[in-house]
């Protein structure tokens, strides 16, 4: 596997200037594929963020989830990349089970911060439709968590994280100062990206490319010197907009005051902001309007409104410029 790692780094240094700061290499592991030795490659090849999937420390939620690590074998991978040697060390978590599991939140977010990571991503569990979960749900045999418990375990973790040091950066993202995921930022901010591989998604002059799905299909294409991507689109300047909007309050850096943007969503929004501070939903200070961690909690509904009040100021501008044109054509 380190052999791998040094071979992808020296085709990508001959396509890529890599030597620049900063540079930031993350590499996904789960925990039953993980030991130090191969850490220790990785690292050895150029990796700098070692992101491990956890998902649980409890041996119950990790049959009920089909993973093949238990709760000492994530234990040990984090210790492993330790070890090895990882400054930047991340542990994905799950929340949102089915009550059923009797699981303590609590405890495993603890169990995280006592292993020494320096970065934890929680993700709510989703039932997606033509999933095995999603069958189940459908068929009646799973029953997903109520909101509030829901609401209570991302707070549990929001809480326990603060205390810990840990910046809530982003609706699922947790960091200690500095320790932030680069390129995480680099989707919400809209910087460019160049995504590699089979339904990978690039972000390039404005428009959005994606790649063929699946390795067979992409391994042919590129074997007949074909062209692995599948689909574009370019985003229209409403849409941009509004992409912005939603990809900006994803984030504790939320809308900048001096934000265009912002004056649209305060010129229609206004009273549903200052409505949603009283709430503690959103938090405003003289630089930038944000969410809280109760709004992210609402993050769908709350952006959706503010999208529909900032489309509707789109259209009715469309329209008033459309009358502009007819009535300098009458005269």
């Amino acid at each position: 596997m380190g052999d791998g790692m040094v071979r992808l780094r020296d085709v990508l240094r001959s396509h890529f200037v890599m030597d620049s700061a900063p540079l930031e290499w993350t590499a996904e592991s789960n925990p039953a594929s993980l030991d130090e030795r191969v850490a220790t490659e990785w690292l050895e090849a150029g990796v700098n963020r070692l992101s491990i999937g956890i998902q649980s420390f409890d041996d119950e939620v990790l049959r009920w989830l089909g993973r093949l690590h238990d709760s000492a074998g994530a234990r040990r991978a984090l210790c492993d990349g330790r070890s090895a040697g990882f400054e930047d060390l991340n542990a994905d978590l799950i929340f949102g089970l089915p009550g059923t599991l009797k699981r303590d939140w609590q405890s495993e977010v603890a169990a995280a911060l006592d292993a020494g990571v320096t970065h934890v991503s929680t993700y709510g569990l989703t039932a997606e439709p033509r999933t095995p979960l999603g069958r189940r749900v459908t068929s009646g045999q799973v029953s997903m968590v109520g909101d509030e418990r829901y609401a209570g375990e991302y707070l549990t973790a929001v809480e326990a994280l603060s205390e810990a040091g840990f910046v809530h950066y982003e609706v699922s993202n947790f960091a200690l100062p500095g320790r932030e995921c680069l390129h995480n930022w680099h989707y919400w901010d809209g910087s460019p990206y160049l995504g590699l591989g089979p339904s990978a998604h690039s972000y390039l002059g404005g428009a959005r490319l994606w790649n063929v799905f699946g390795w067979a299909a992409y391994r042919r294409v590129l074997a007949g010197d074909g062209d692995a991507l599948e689909g574009h689109e370019v985003l229209g300047a409403g849409e941009g907009r509004l992409e912005r909007l939603w990809l900006a309050f994803r984030t504790n850096r939320g809308l900048a005051v001096a934000d265009d943007l912002t004056d649209l969503v305060i010129s229609r929004a206004g009273d549903l902001l200052e409505t949603w501070r009283g709430a503690g939903w959103v938090a405003a200070d003289p630089t930038r309007v944000r969410l809280t961690a109760e709004g992210w909690l609402r993050m769908d509904e709350l952006v959706a409104a503010l999208a529909e009040r900032v489309a509707t100021l789109n259209v009715e501008t469309r329209l008033r410029d459309c009358d502009g044109a007819r009535e300098s054509d009458r005269t």
